[in-house]
């Protein structure tokens, strides 16, 4: 049993050690209000759709993943592995944060899974990145090693906000005003575009859903709140690429990106990409690429459930 557990909605489904990496089966999407914890969820799924059923679970949280007890940070949701597959009467139960699992996903997306944004060409073998807002920013990174790629992940969501022109910097100095600390997930998250809004034209709580339909259907300001957002989603993705060394691409994940793919593709975002000074040419050369799957996270899942089994079979001399 493979779950993107996202703090909105959790995505669940199934996967057969062996198969392909995009054959999952029995795929169910949940809101996450619908459920008082996540073993509730889970077991949901199982009653209504997991047959047969699993015997191990991979889950794909957002959420920091450090030691063995897990909370999340968007959601009042907490959990420990061991425990949640005693209630689940799985076998194991495997976690790590979700933009792993998106970054293990870069391996198996396919064509039609992203859309070239700007120019560029990937360099194989090079680091990629892989970041992108949605009820929180996730961000992530491979780098090559002798075999393969490496993920490096963290919570670089959380690093301090960086203008790039006096007026965002009159942007970050209200959201300071607010809230203290301006990371990047404060402004590049669905709370961050309902903040950002109030703070650019005095509306409060216009949330993610209804910024979106608005600026779908010609609202000047909330096209002027995506424009000023996917600049900043700009400064962040071509911050992270110079700071891995991306030369195999960037990628563009989460929700609020894909439910607003036309407003992205006539943003400023790949102007701001490139927008470096003396290595505006070196990051011009690098491809930054919108995904366009809704389930990246489980694609990566199988990646790493593939990778565990991988490393059972060395320990038992399989």
């Amino acid at each position: 049993m493979l779950a993107d557990v996202g703090g909105t909605n959790t995505r669940v489904a199934c996967w057969r050690e062996g198969s392909g990496h995009r054959d999952l089966v029995a795929l169910v999407q949940y809101p996450n209000s619908a459920f008082g914890s996540l073993c509730e969820l889970l077991l949901r799924y199982m009653s209504d759709s997991a047959s047969p059923r699993p015997t191990r679970a991979a889950l794909a949280v957002a959420a920091p993943i450090r030691g063995t007890a897990v909370k999340m940070m968007n959601i009042n949701w907490a959990f420990e592995p061991s425990a949640l597959s005693t209630d689940l009467g799985l076998e194991s139960t495997h976690v790590i944060n979700d933009f792993h699992a998106q970054a293990f996903a870069l391996h198996v997306l396919s064509e039609n899974d992203r859309l070239i944004v700007g120019g560029g060409e990937a360099l194989p073998g090079k680091a990629m990145a892989v970041l992108g807002p949605g009820t929180g920013l996730g961000v992530a990174g491979l780098t090559p090693k002798d075999h393969g790629y490496a993920v490096v992940t963290g919570e670089g969501g959380h690093a301090t906000l960086a203008a790039a022109n006096d007026f965002e910097a009159e942007i970050i100095a209200k959201i300071r005003t607010r809230i203290g600390h301006c990371s990047a997930e404060r402004v590049l998250s669905g709370d961050g575009l309902t903040l950002l809004h109030d703070i650019l034209h005095h509306e409060a709580r216009i949330d993610a859903a209804e910024l979106s339909r608005r600026a779908n259907s010609g609202d000047a300001d909330a096209t002027k709140t995506f424009s000023v957002f996917f600049n900043f989603l700009g400064t962040v993705a071509g911050d992270l690429t110079l700071t891995l060394g991306a030369l195999g691409g960037t990628y563009i994940a989460g929700g609020i990106v894909l439910a607003n793919t036309d407003l992205f593709l006539r943003s400023g975002f790949r102007d701001r990409f490139i927008d470096k000074g003396r290595y505006r040419d070196y990051l011009n050369k690098i491809p930054t690429w919108l995904i366009k799957t809704d389930v990246p996270a489980l694609y990566g899942l199988t990646v790493y459930a593939s990778e565990l089994a991988g490393a059972a079979g060395k320990r038992t001399g399989r």
